[in-house]
């Protein structure tokens, strides 16, 4: 088992940023004014309290006593907190195989006690096995990666599944197209080999898989793949990342997060209940050529 889940870098930053916005908001400081005082733009205290950037102690110091915080104790926990945001994760040696503004969702999902995600193109990464995510990989567009270098993505993906065993599990919880689940990336032994992993996935009281099936007459989610992720930390607001070919979107506006957690529970109770996700995933594995 993997011990119990510690709190990113992300995340940390995150919440540091969001505590010195409160600070700020509560002394009355604009961010201009508060760019001034550590010798810097209004634009990159807006990008340190959305948790965008790394945080200078010095930085972090001459916030707190622009906004009023003496307490000898608050400022040692959030100077604390600010070191500790700028220690690398674990990921980190991964980064010449990932890209850069993939950094932050991992980061993220190290951290999250909640996934729910809705799939159109590939099983999900969480459940992937090896062979399918070495097929993935070698989807890539552009430059063909070196076999050393696949084999990083998979230690990668491997290395991420394992918040599925910590203590307290991440719960994931992920609705997939039907035709994600019939492609044979990598060929038919793999996407069978992949099918058993999902059957053996949904026995897992912390997974929960839906499948959306080909005949469905449609439903909310028009713009694509998308995960939510839900953090055990109340200073942390829930996330939307949406990827893209070159970059991701992470959301975390009220309004943004409310719509994909209803396109979300619309996928939900409109889909195959879970109970059903076994005997589907049997049906399409029975109907593969041998």
């Amino acid at each position: 088992m993997v011990g119990r889940s510690v709190v990113g870098p992300t995340a940390l930053r995150m919440m540091l940023g969001g505590h010195l916005r409160e600070l700020r908001e509560r002394a009355g400081v604009s961010r201009t004014d508060a760019g001034w005082a550590i010798r810097a733009s209004e634009s990159k205290i807006s990008r340190l309290e959305l948790g965008k950037v790394r945080f200078k102690e010095r930085d972090v110091d001459d916030l707190l006593t622009l906004y009023g915080v003496r307490d000898p104790g608050e400022r040692e926990r959030l100077l604390t907190l600010a070191r500790e945001a700028n220690d690398p994760g674990w990921w980190h040696r991964y980064g010449d195989v990932t890209p850069e503004w993939f950094d932050a969702y991992l980061g993220l999902e190290a951290t999250a006690e909640l996934i729910r995600t809705y799939e159109i193109q590939f099983v999900p990464g969480l459940l992937q096995t090896p062979a399918y995510a070495r097929a993935v990989a070698q989807l890539t567009p552009g430059s063909a990666r070196t076999e050393a270098e696949i084999e990083r993505i998979v230690a990668l993906r491997r290395r991420r599944q394992t918040v599925l065993d910590r203590e307290p599990p991440l719960k994931l919880w992920a609705v997939i197209e039907e035709a994600v689940l019939r492609r044979p990336i990598g060929g038919v032994d793999v996407l069978r080999d992949q099918l058993d992993a999902l059957r053996e996935a949904v026995t897992r009281p912390n997974v929960t898989i839906q499948i959306i099936p080909l005949d469905s007459p449609g439903h909310a989610a028009t713009g694509g793949a998308f995960s939510l992720l839900r953090f055990p930390q109340r200073d942390l607001p829930d996330i939307v990342y949406v990827e893209h070919l070159t970059s991701a979107l992470y959301l975390d506006k009220r309004d943004d997060v409310e719509a994909y957690t209803q396109v979300l529970d619309i996928l939900a109770s409109t889909s195959p209940s879970p109970q059903q996700t076994d005997q589907h995933l049997t049906h399409l594995r029975n109907r593969l050529p041998t």
